[in-house]
């Protein structure tokens, strides 16, 4: 066998693998999707803004997409279609350079999380205590990953709600789990979550961003050699092509 179809037969492997690969998202994207909109229709009654069904919207869109190359991409490579490969490979220099702005972005705003957390939180914690979706959450946040304040627990006393109570004291999600009697107040903080919150969801959301990083990475390198397998197939497919002329000129 000759290095020229070896090198053919790698490519077509690689490309049908990608094209597997845009199946198998697709199908469970369009599994998640549709559960997610089955699931709604069970509860729509607890929802009124229907715009919870955007996300699950995008997903199905995403997943048609996604079992379209990967159908189209079966396709090219078995009957390698000169048109369809070079359809194929505009599609997937596409895709990768979406992917590879996504990634350059990721990186700089992996740089800003710190000031964007910090001022967001300073938002909602001025908004405590206003019987308001912001309550709710900074009441989450604290209980959940056993915080208090932004920075420190102290934040607590620049706050509105504290200068509003006047008894000196934290919220009661700023207590610690193991102290049932807690009062909150600020002259007992061993009974208190002293650490920010702000330090904990920056890490969370760096950890997060890191994740989507490589993920966007891996498809971006996936992406490469599929382009590189379309090229090194198209190729091929025109020195094959071109034979049959060249021995006729030359016999």
């Amino acid at each position: 066998m000759a290095t020229g179809d070896c090198g053919v037969i790698t490519s077509k492997t690689v490309l049908l693998l990608l094209s597997f690969i845009f199946l198998v998202a697709g199908t469970t994207l369009g599994f998640v999707g549709g559960r997610f909109i089955t699931s709604y229709e069970d509860f729509d009654a607890f929802f009124r803004d229907q715009q919870i069904l955007l996300p699950a919207i995008i997903i199905m869109v995403v997943a048609v997409v996604m079992l379209f190359l990967g159908v189209t991409g079966c396709f090219v490579t078995v009957k390698e279609s000169q048109v369809g490969l070079r359809f194929f490979l505009c599609i997937l220099l596409l895709m990768f350079i979406t992917e590879a702005t996504a990634f350059a972005l990721g990186f700089v705003y992996r740089e800003k999380v710190v000031a964007e957390v910090q001022e967001t939180m300073n938002e909602l914690f001025q908004e405590y205590g206003k019987q308001n979706p912001e309550t709710e959450m900074v009441d989450f946040w604290q209980s959940q990953f056993e915080c208090c304040g932004i920075k420190n627990y102290t934040d607590w006393i620049n706050m509105e709600w504290f200068n509003r109570t006047g008894n000196n004291s934290v919220p009661w999600s700023c207590c610690k789990q193991e102290f049932k009697n807690c009062s909150g107040l600020l002259s007992e903080p061993q009974e208190l979550n002293t650490m920010g919150c702000a330090g904990i969801m920056e890490l969370r959301v760096k950890e997060l961003i890191n994740y989507i990083m490589i993920v966007i990475l891996g498809f971006a390198v996936v992406k490469f050699f599929g382009m590189l397998s379309i090229l090194v197939i198209a190729c091929r497919k025109e020195e094959n092509d071109y034979q049959p002329l060249n021995s006729g000129v030359f016999a």
